[in-house]
């Protein structure tokens, strides 16, 4: 399991092994895995192989206690139990390749536990803060329009920030409010926008985009017509926030993380959430209940009559 936010100190030249280069050809061809989670994959097994070859041997014949050993160094370099996780993960999808096809007996790295993650809760937005910042563009310029219809986008589909800015004119069909979506492994789903969403991004569309002068497919365009970079949005993102007084760190994914929780906090399903938000596994999903129960205890003990008594 890949992190796209890797760093760049992370990051490494793609390892030089048969097995490795056969495993990255089959999450690409077969998987359809991203050029972000293939550089991913293949940075976290360079480190591996890089760590046996240390030690005199390669994949061949690694054991679990040097597996185990690897994922202490990088503990001892300072990676948090995220990255160690991530990188288990990756050495896990490696070795169970490499059992199913033959290549090994058997998968040293079947039986090791994860590392301990932090029990931090997603960045949510309140309504009215949410409100705030979608009102914080001057929506009677062409920039600060886009800028508008960008973050009611994002509130309204809960979209990844790298699914916006791929986010072709084509995919979006203003007669039924539907988004066509390609997500992580470039796994397609379909997402509908409430009216007004929907409305803002037709009026973009055939009024705002054409006086950027469109070079590229891309909804979202620069002043040149280019898409725009992940970076530019958090960069927009960030300055709306000051300017109405949101102080702590938001990012695009904040929009996604506020869509999903104050849909639960309406009554939605958490399989619909799940979809909507195109997670593969519930579990992923299920930490937007957690923050509805935090949300829900710190009402209870502030305004219940007998709270702190």
């Amino acid at each position: 399991m890949c992190d796209d936010s890797m760093s760049a100190g992370e990051r490494q030249t793609p390892p030089q092994h048969p097995w490795v280069d056969r495993y990255l050809e089959f999450l690409l061809i077969e998987r359809g895995l991203s050029e972000n989670s293939l550089t991913g994959y293949a940075a976290d097994l360079a480190a591996l192989i890089e760590f046996l070859r240390e030690k005199g041997h390669g994949p061949e014949s690694a054991d679990s206690r040097d597996i185990f050993l690897h994922l202490t160094r990088l503990r001892g370099r300072g990676l948090a139990s995220r990255s160690l996780a991530r990188h288990l993960s990756s050495l896990r999808g490696f070795f169970a390749f490499c059992l199913d096809r033959g290549l090994r007996a058997d998968d040293p790295a079947e039986l090791l536990e994860n590392p301990k993650l932090p029990k931090g809760l997603p960045n949510v937005l309140s309504r009215e803060e949410m409100d705030s910042l979608l009102s914080a563009p001057d929506a009677s310029t062409p920039l600060g329009f886009r800028d508008r219809v960008m973050l009611e986008l994002l509130y309204a589909s809960g979209l990844r920030v790298s699914e916006l800015v791929e986010l072709s004119t084509a995919d979006f069909d203003p007669q039924t409010g539907i988004l066509r979506v390609f997500g992580k492994g470039s796994k397609e789903r379909v997402v509908p926008v409430h009216e007004r969403a929907q409305a803002l991004l037709t009026e973009y569309l055939e009024r705002t985009r054409p006086a950027f002068r469109p070079a590229d497919p891309q909804v979202f365009l620069n002043r040149s017509g280019r898409k725009l970079s992940r970076q530019g949005i958090w960069k927009l993102i960030k300055k709306y926030a000051l300017t109405v007084g949101i102080r702590r760190e938001i990012s695009p994914h904040t929009f996604r993380h506020s869509f999903a929780t104050h849909l639960l906090e309406g009554g939605a399903d958490l399989r619909i959430v799940q979809a909507l938000l195109g997670h593969a596994d519930i579990a992923a999903t299920e930490i937007y209940t957690h923050v509805q129960a935090e949300r829900l205890l710190s009402i209870h003990r502030k305004f219940h009559p007998r709270s702190g008594a």
